[in-house]
């Protein structure tokens, strides 16, 4: 019998959708006439005097053609059945209620009717409707899905669901709900139980299924073998997603979450989109709400370049510039795809907001500065974000000469093309690693840290590498702003721990001790645009990254969420190892954002600004001249020794490991 069903049921589901519509009319007609036959049995108490082909004839005729419209008005088949819902339920409820109204007046009207109608019958009539019309369609909508017993019970009795593995849902609120009809849905995983911090929801049942309190999900997993929980609190804060994850932690279960309702909101995710746990949530700190004045004060109804606008940091400043409502964005980046991927995206979003913002996307290098003033004057551009650089440390301690032309170069182009373009505001995206630095990437990015510095305090520069004395006004200020390492961005250790995790093992971490400061990307933007919008000049903004993690501590962490034990001496028979790889060339055990003790607060709470040591812009010329010749001639140990006399603290660790350098040593005759 079960069988039939089911194959009736895959039948009637891939009907075309006109005969659904004509079956479901159809029925309502048949339902119709079936509730005002009842509506007359309940107010006569027998049938014997209801006339349906006779004096109550044309009652039965009009109750139809009165009900139907009034259904399509309402939207009753355009419903889907298998997604039938609140919205519908009060759509026909809507739709019957007004019908009987008009119903009650026809009978009203009808004075001369063959046969007597008693008035009370139309209420009769109202009240079954609605239990035939809505519970035959709450019932179909239970036989559409398969659900074929309730909810509790469903996978009991169905083998094609008996495999699929079983999840409980951390918070039983409107986001936990429609997570569980989704999953229902799907039919990709089982959801067996909720779990939610209200006491007042302990041990009842929603949606069919038995509430737990966080401190019972031992039991919860011994009674219901739920092998995952998923998290659905999305108004949760940092803080509380936190202390949830510290405490799941321990437990034999994968612990995963579901979007929160910013991204839903934005449409980057569907409600469907399972994610892993979100690092940022482990770290537990709130992000700070930006102040707006601050947020619009360089952007809004200006002319605004990113360069690198493709890169993490990059593209995350242009989402952010692009809803403060700038006059034009012009998108600098040298990689195409990159390019654009990001403008495709901008795109979208200005089409999907009607935005008035004109974007310009750019190929073009930083190593050009033809092409960059040709770009500034043009546009007349009045802010630089300069996010252009090579950060990952291993890949520039093995290519130092890139490293330096990018990132020393390429700035000295940006921020002297900014000057001879009259640009008002030029900001650069510095890195902790140019802080004590023990590896070419830190010494590049806080020389040109220094060129900023230099530049801010010359009222009429002469450019370096002109061949005239000319001097340039200058209008721009130069501000720079230092964080940490960001969650999410190419090359972070997160995505590569998750795929190690996926792949069965082992996760590598270099030092038993290394550690790092995190921020989100989202977060590092805003306050970005903030710090960019204070200070006179050559000020050197530092950003409150909270405490540094280790990261030894973050991969054993990921592990235990993955539902997964680590493997080490003392438990040999662990899913996951972590092995100690080592120090890669060029770095730390632990970064540092400050140079000095002197900091001072700003006004906003997670910005400090900083009073560093810098070089005159003619002395710094000089180097510049000679470091570009070292460069030139692939002199290496004279590059590392130039970075040295420039970069205070520049402490490099090891021999030279840049691949052009050790190639020559290897070559006979060297």
């Amino acid at each position: 019998m079960l069988r039939l069903a089911e194959k009736l049921r895959a039948r009637l589901v891939t009907l075309p959708r006109r005969y659904k519509r004509l079956i479901q009319v159809a029925t309502d007609i048949v339902l119709v006439w079936a509730a005002l036959w009842l509506a007359f049995v309940v107010r006569l108490g027998d049938s014997k005097s209801i006339e349906p082909f006779e004096g109550h004839a044309w009652l039965f005729g009009i109750a139809p053609l009165i009900a139907i419209p009034f259904f399509v008005r309402f939207g009753m088949y355009r419903a889907v059945m298998r997604y039938f819902g609140n919205d519908a339920l009060m759509a026909i409820a809507k739709a019957v209620t007004l019908s009987a109204l008009l119903l009650s007046l026809a009978v009203y009207w009808r004075t001369d009717a063959p046969k007597l109608i008693p008035r009370s019958m139309v209420f009769n009539y109202w009240w079954l409707s609605l239990v035939l019309i809505g519970g035959l369609r709450l019932v179909m909508r239970q036989y559409f899905m398969g659900d074929w017993f309730s909810p509790a019970s469903l996978t009991k009795f169905k083998g094609k669901d008996a495999g699929l593995p079983k999840v409980a849902v951390y918070g039983a609120g409107a986001a936990g709900n429609q997570l569980v009809a989704a999953l229902r849905m799907g039919r990709a995983m089982r959801p067996v139980a909720f779990i939610d911090d209200d006491p007042n929801l302990h041990n009842r049942s929603i949606a069919g299924l038995r509430v737990y309190s966080a401190k019972h999900i031992p039991q919860m997993v011994d009674e219901t073998g739920a092998g995952q929980i998923l998290l659905a609190i999305p108004s949760a804060s940092r803080a509380r997603r936190r202390e949830i994850l510290e405490m799941l932690e321990h437990l034999p279960l994968h612990v995963r979450s579901v979007p929160g309702f910013m991204d839903l909101a934005s449409g980057k995710v569907q409600v469907e989109d399972i994610q892993e746990v979100d690092i940022a949530d482990l770290l537990g700190r709130d992000a700070v709400p930006p102040q707006q004045a601050l947020f619009e004060r360089c952007i809004r109804g200006q002319i605004v370049m990113v360069t690198g606008a493709g890169g993490s940091i990059g593209s995350e400043l242009c989402r952010q510039i692009l809803a403060n409502a700038p006059e034009t964005l012009l998108l600098f980046e040298h990689s195409e795809f990159n390019l654009y991927s990001i403008h495709m995206e901008l795109e979208r979003r200005i089409e999907r907001e009607a935005l008035s913002t004109r974007l310009v996307p750019i190929l073009g290098s930083i190593r050009n500065p033809d092409r960059l003033l040709d770009v500034l004057q043009t546009w007349k551009v009045q802010t630089i974000y300069h996010a252009a650089a090579y950060k990952h440390v291993p890949m520039v301690e093995h290519n130092v000469a890139e490293g330096v032309l990018n990132n020393v170069l390429g700035t000295v182009n940006a921020a002297q093309t900014a000057v001879q373009a009259g640009v008002a505001n030029f900001v650069l995206i510095s890195t902790d690693k140019a802080v004590r630095p023990t590896n070419a990437m830190g010494s590049t990015k806080r020389v040109a840290g220094m060129v900023l510095q230099a530049l801010s305090r010359e009222a009429a520069p002469v450019l370096f590498g002109s061949d005239d004395a000319v001097h340039h006004v200058n209008k721009t200020r130069f501000t720079m702003v230092r964080f940490g390492n960001v969650l999410g961005s190419s090359g972070s250790v997160i995505p590569r721990f998750y795929q190690q995790i996926r792949s069965g093992g082992p996760v590598t971490v270099t030092h038993p001790k290394i550690t790092r400061y995190f921020m989100t990307i989202p977060e590092a933007a805003q306050l970005v645009i903030q710090a960019g919008s204070m200070g006179q000049g050559g000020d050197v903004f530092v950003l409150d990254m909270g405490q540094p993690v280790r990261i030894a501590e973050l991969a054993e962490k990921l592990i235990h969420l993955s539902g997964m034990s680590i493997r080490s001496e003392k438990c040999p028979h662990g899913d996951i190892a972590i092995e100690y790889t080592g120090l890669r060339p060029g770095e730390k055990l632990y970064e540092e954002l400050l140079i000095g003790d002197n900091v001072s607060p700003t006004e906003h709470p997670m910005i400090m600004t900083a009073n560093e040591e810098y070089l005159s812009w003619d002395q710094l010329k000089v180097l510049l001249s000679r470091l570009m010749a070292a460069v030139d001639e692939d002199d290496y140990p004279q590059v590392r020794q130039l970075l040295r006399e420039v970069v205070s603290g520049y402490k490099p660790e090891g021999e030279i490991v840049d691949w052009i350098y050790q190639q020559r040593r290897a070559e006979p005759g060297e």
